[in-house]
């Protein structure tokens, strides 16, 4: 039984929120986070990353940098610039794509479902990257970017969104990058009733993406929760911000990898050692895969598709993910990479980025690139559902939900 609530949003109006709404904090570098908030003043990535209102030299992570984000989260509520919705609710939020529409509810989802289990997640997270958002979200009181969640869809869901629908939007807007976001309110109460209960009766959902914003949400839950003087199950706290999409509207992208060099074969010795495992045939021109256990690879200027031998497949959810199978027969064993997710020598470039950034990266800094075929949310599904973890960097999801649009406050 899942706990998914309508809550008390703090929104931005209508005449800002197209400059508010903002993609998510661990998008850009500090660099690009500044000449972001430079050019868009009202972006919220001033306040998801205050450190932009301070010189370099003071420490991202300086108490300083959280009490700003703080301080420019009240002004704009005292100003009026947010203000917060009279009523509990739920919100529809479309996002369009290249012609693409994927719908979800906004609402917040139980910490305690997170803790036993009824939210799965299907990727570990880093202690550092968890105490930064710690840290943001219980200095601000708030959470403000929401966790991107996914459930098998349902009928009853899909008539009442299609109905909110074919109302007018309460806000309507394209961002700086081509995506639509429109969004209406679930205000009526047998609407709110019907999703409420849609949800309750579900025994799994699924973290789709945010691992570090769902961990450190409920970190700052637990915490609150042993300050109390009296236990309150109600506490605002004991929630976090969500929104969640059926999984029949949801794309995965491929995230593929680049890595700096050969570990010390020279070209022939390398496409030796990879046909062990791999049928490799040279192909004319860029190549994207096309089906499963099937990889493309970028070096020297030409493009190989790689197909994997029968023997190394496998029926595990884990074993069996194209970037499991990458990685424990090529990437560790022949390049060397044994632990993706602190050696320097590879890194990830998400399938939005195309198959000429792969070539770029090869040609520039990295030695050889693999364009990869993409999880699947069936995978993703199953992968959770048997208490499992996949490999780092192994889903994309495109489009990336904006920040600043629904304000959750503890």
């Amino acid at each position: 039984m899942a706990i998914i609530k309508p809550f008390l949003a703090f929104r931005p109006g209508k005449d800002i929120v197209n400059k508010v709404a903002a993609l998510p904090y661990d998008v850009y570098n500090r660099k690009e986070a500044k000449e972001v908030v430079k050019n868009n003043p009202l972006s919220f990535l001033r306040i998801d990353r205050a450190e932009t209102a301070f010189d370099d030299s003071v420490d991202t992570y300086a108490p300083c940098v959280y009490d700003k984000a703080k301080e420019l989260l009240d002004d704009m509520i005292s100003k009026k610039e947010y203000i917060q919705d009279e009523k509990p609710m739920y919100y529809v939020y479309e996002l369009i794509m290249d012609g693409r529409s994927q719908t979800g509810i906004v609402a917040c989802a139980s910490i305690d479902d997170y803790i036993n289990g009824v939210i799965k997640k299907h990727e570990n997270t880093r202690a550092d990257k968890e105490l930064d958002r710690i840290t943001h979200v219980d200095t601000c009181d708030a959470q403000t970017g929401p966790i991107f969640l996914a459930y098998r869809a349902q009928e009853s869901i899909d008539i009442v969104v299609d109905k909110i629908k074919s109302e007018e939007p309460e806000y309507s807007f394209v961002s700086e990058d081509g995506i639509a976001h429109n969004v209406w309110l679930i205000a009526r109460d047998e609407d709110i009733k019907q999703i409420e209960k849609a949800f309750s009766d579900m025994s799994q959902i699924y973290i789709a993406d945010g691992h570090h914003r769902a961990a450190s949400a409920i970190k700052v839950g637990l915490k609150r929760r042993n300050e109390a003087t009296i236990c309150d199950e109600n506490a605002e706290y004991n929630f976090f911000l969500s929104v969640l999409f059926p999984d029949n509207q949801l794309k995965i992208l491929p995230y593929n990898r680049v890595v700096s060099d050969l570990n010390g074969y020279n070209k022939d010795e390398f496409m030796k050692e990879i046909s062990l495992h791999f049928t490799v045939e040279k192909v004319d021109n860029p190549f994207s895969p096309d089906r499963k256990c099937t990889f493309g690879m970028y070096l020297e200027g030409s493009w190989y598709k790689l197909t994997a031998n029968d023997e190394i497949k496998s029926d595990d959810p884990v074993l069996g993910l194209d970037v499991s199978i990458l990685q424990d027969y090529l990437l560790c064993p022949v390049l060397g990479i044994k632990d993706p997710r602190v050696d320097s020598r590879i890194d990830f470039v998400g399938g939005i980025r195309g198959l000429n950034e792969l070539e770029r990266r090869a040609d520039s800094d990295m030695k050889v690139a693999f364009s990869m075929y993409p999880t699947s949310i069936k995978e993703l599904f199953d992968v959770a559902d048997a208490g499992m973890l996949m490999p780092p960097k192994s889903t994309w999801f495109e489009p990336k939900l904006r920040s600043g649009i629904f304000i959750h406050k503890l």
